[in-house]
Order: C-alpha cells, then sequence, then structure tokens
C-alpha cells in the first residue's frame, strides 16, 4: 500500500506580514498531480493542520478544497491535530467526514480505536493520536505516574488494543529526542516536551508531525515528514519533499521522497547595498523569492529595506553584518566625568555601542541637538 505521509501544513500562516495562501495552494496542487501520478492509496496528514487555532477564512477554504480533492480520488485521509490546530474545531463533523473516507482524531478521551485498511499482505491499522500533553493524559489513567511527555505517550501507546502480528502505523504530533530543530517550530524551554524514540518500538511506522525538517529518529521507520514550504530562514538550504511510504509485507517497506518546488523559495544574499543593487549582480536570479537580506555596510543606508524592495519585492527581512554588528561591547553605569563636554561624552557613549566613532556629519547633527536642548529649543 503507498501512503502519502504529510504533516505541519500550517495553512493561513503569514511570515513577517506576508501571507503564505496562495504558496500554499500552489504546493497543493503539486501534491494532487503526485498523488495522481504515483497511485496513492491512503494519505496521512500528522498534525498542524492550520497555523492557529482560531483559523481565517483563507485557511479554512483552503482546508476544504484540500479535502474536497481527496473526496473525489475516494482515498482514506488520516489526520490528527497538532499544537497549532484546536482539537474540538478541527475535528467538528469528524462523523460526517468518516463516512467519506476522511478520518479526523478526536479530542483526546483516553482511548483510541484503530482504523483498519487491507490490501494483498493483509491488515493494516492506523492509530490516530492527536497532540497531548501529561496533563491531557492524566485524568484517564489516574494511577499511573505520569510526569513527563515520555510518561503521557507511553501510558497512551501501553492502553491500545495493538495485535503485534499485523502491520500497524501510529500517527503523532510530538517533539522526539533527538530531533533537528530549526526556527520555525514552538518548542518548549528545556526539552521539557521531549518524548524518547523507544516508546514507538511497536510500530512498524511512526508517522511523525511537528519538526519542520525532514529526518528519521532511531530508525527509517520512525519519521518526520517535513513541511511542504519554508517557514523561516533557517530552513533555506533545505530541500522540502513529500513522503511516500510502499508498505508490503510486515517488516517491508520502501520510503521515497519526491521534492516540491515552492511558488517562491526562500533564500539569503548578502554584501554592500551598491552590490545587492547592481543589475549584474541580480539579473537571472529569482528576484521575486522570499529574501533575507545581509548588509556589509559600515554605515546605516536609509530606508534599505523599502529601496531594496524595488528590486526584491518580496524582501522580508533586513540586517546587517559589520563591525559593528559583530563586536558587541558591554556598557556598563559608571561616575560620568562631569569635566568633559556632552559631545564628548555622547561621543564616548556612541564608540562603544558601534565600534566606531561619530563622523563629520553625525557629530555636527548632535551639536546642534545639544545647543538647541541648551537653549531650550
Amino acid at each position: 500500500m503507498k501512503i502519502l505521509h504529510l504533516s505541519d501544513l500550517h495553512f493561513g500562516k503569514r511570515l513577517n506580514n506576508f501571507s503564505l495562501l496562495e504558496d500554499q495552494y500552489h504546493v497543493n496542487r503539486q501534491i494532487f498531480k503526485l498523488a495522481k501520478d504515483t497511485h496513492i492509496e491512503a494519505v496521512i496528514i500528522a498534525g498542524d493542520v492550520f497555523d492557529r487555532q482560531i483559523p481565517s477564512a483563507g485557511a479554512v477554504q483552503l482546508f476544504d478544497d484540500f479535502l474536497n480533492f481527496w473526496a473525489e480520488l475516494n482515498l482514506p485521509v488520516f489526520i490528527i491535530s497538532g499544537n497549532h490546530d484546536s482539537a474540538e474545531r478541527l475535528s467538528f463533523g469528524a462523523h460526517i467526514f468518516s463516512q467519506n473516507n476522511i478520518y479526523i482524531s478526536p479530542v483526546y478521551n483516553g482511548q483510541i480505536e484503530p482504523i483498519s485498511l487491507n490490501d494483498a499482505y493483509g491488515k493494516i491499522n492506523f492509530y490516530l493520536l492527536p497532540f497531548i500533553k501529561p496533563a491531557t493524559v492524566r485524568p484517564f489513567f489516574p494511577d499511573e505516574k505520569i510526569n513527563s511527555y515520555t510518561e503521557a505517550v507511553q501510558t497512551v501507546l501501553n492502553n491500545l488494543p495493538l495485535n503485534k502480528d499485523e502491520r500497524n502505523i501510529l500517527i503523532a504530533h510530538q517533539f522526539v529526542t533527538g530531533a533537528v530543530l530549526s526556527d520555525s517550530e514552538e518548542i518548549v524551554v528545556g526539552g521539557l516536551d521531549n518524548v524518547d524514540a523507544h516508546v514507538f518500538d511497536a510500530f512498524d511506522y511512526v508517522a511523525l508531525g511537528h519538526i519542520h525538517t525532514p529526518q528519521t529518529i532511531l530508525r527509517d521507520s520512525i519519521r518526520y515528514c517535513g513541511t511542504l514550504l519554508k517557514y523561516s530562514f533557517s530552513e533555506a538550504n533545505q530541500q522540502k519533499c513529500a513522503t511516500v511510504i510502499d508498505i508490503k509485507a510486515k517488516g517491508q517497506m520502501d520510503i521515497t521522497a519526491y521534492p516540491v518546488k515552492p511558488l517562491h523559495d526562500m533564500r539569503k544574499i548578502k554584501g554592500t547595498y551598491a552590490e545587492l543593487t547592481d543589475r549584474q549582480n541580480y539579473i537571472g536570479t529569482d528576484t521575486d523569492d522570499y529574501i533575507l537580506a545581509t548588509l556589509t555596510d559600515e554605515e546605516d543606508v536609509p530606508d534599505a529595506i523599502g529601496r531594496l524592495r524595488s528590486i526584491y519585492p518580496n524582501i522580508m527581512q533586513l540586517d546587517y553584518d559589520n563591525i559593528r554588528t559583530r563586536t558587541r561591547n558591554n556598557i556598563e553605569t559608571v561616575d560620568i566625568n562631569t569635566a568633559k563636554a556632552p559631545l564628548e561624552l555622547f561621543g564616548e557613549f556612541y564608540k562603544l555601542q558601534n565600534n566606531q566613532p561619530l563622523n563629520e556629519t553625525q557629530s555636527q547633527i548632535m551639536q546642534d541637538l545639544i545647543a538647541a536642548i541648551w537653549e531650550g529649543k
């Protein structure tokens, strides 16, 4: 059975005030074509369907379009809620959806019943575990010690009606210890939300969501498929992909990652303002990409991001890499030498803060300002 493993769709996401709905629609078209071309037989969505618990109207419409495609193909679709989703809102209408082979995990209630499919090798059981915390699980198992995320997940899995002789797939949305992070995930400080990968030992495949970088943990069959789009500049060098698992007899499977091409790539550019605006340096490049520009000029360029936007319309961030930003001096409160003139004192402060002295223009501006303040203007 060929199964498409997706997660962290984050429908409705905005990044640096840019809506990504058009980008998400674009990549969905590729996924739909891939599903047809590779003869997908089931689809997994491992959490974070939406980017926020109360999604925008555009995000809901995009999800509706997404579900309609799978319903038209009559493919079984398994969806769980992630930490960004509202489990209650996402599971609205789940009973009606299930009549069209779309299965959405309910709010966790202490029980998870498998949904089973059959192929030439027998039965495959799908267990849908929404994002959980220790506090989510404790009320249903008052006699169990549940102080950590690992203990919470372990308790849930220990109480599943699992037949180890059959092929079993777990769909989960948790932070598994050892996963490589990017800047776009929400992780509990100190790693308190870590889950030990060994709790998944009984499963033939664990379809994980939550981490945006595609990767495996311990073995190939415990897998984060990653996001279809880049959601932070720490992911700029990643190749995003869709994961297809071809499960055969128990213990046998092939896993293939299919690259996806974004509507706008996310990349970093670096140089002086003159270099970045030199036509010879940007001609032939995808100037419509989402851009993080790093200027190496020693002086700040007035309205640099606005001026760069005439060339790079989707520039998202601007920073500097120069002597001032590479060296940070600690500025401590000390007794002020009142014998020094105000301009001299300010000049010392400015040099500590910026690793360079005031230039003549700045000195004159500051001198005029001090004079105006002194005269009460």
